[in-house]
């Protein structure tokens, strides 16, 4: 639910149709529930307040996954036509003034 944030730093923002999402997955047999068992189940959890680093971490590392896809990006071309990647040394030197 804290993604979101990470797309908000590097000034995207949610409107309508913009097709931004997050999908989250875990392999971990820590959380995994078997639907037909009806008894209830202990685990492990975080206080509330504990949860605030948590969140900061998922927003930095979307936005960190972000900027690393557009400076690794490449020219793509399509029936649609042809997206060109970010001009690097230009972007870099208006990121330094």
């Amino acid at each position: 639910m804290r993604a979101i944030m990470g797309l908000a730093r590097t000034r995207s923002y949610a409107s309508n149709s913009s097709g931004d999402y997050v999908i989250a997955f875990s392999t971990s047999p820590d959380v995994r529930r078997v639907c037909s068992n009806r008894e209830s189940w202990s685990s492990e959890f975080l206080l509330n307040p504990s949860m605030s680093p948590l969140f900061a971490a998922t927003a930095e590392a979307i936005e960190e996954a972000i900027y690393n896809a557009m400076f690794k990006a490449t020219m793509v071309t399509s029936a649609r036509g042809t997206l060109e990647a970010i001009p690097l040394e230009r972007t870099l030197e208006i990121l330094r003034k």
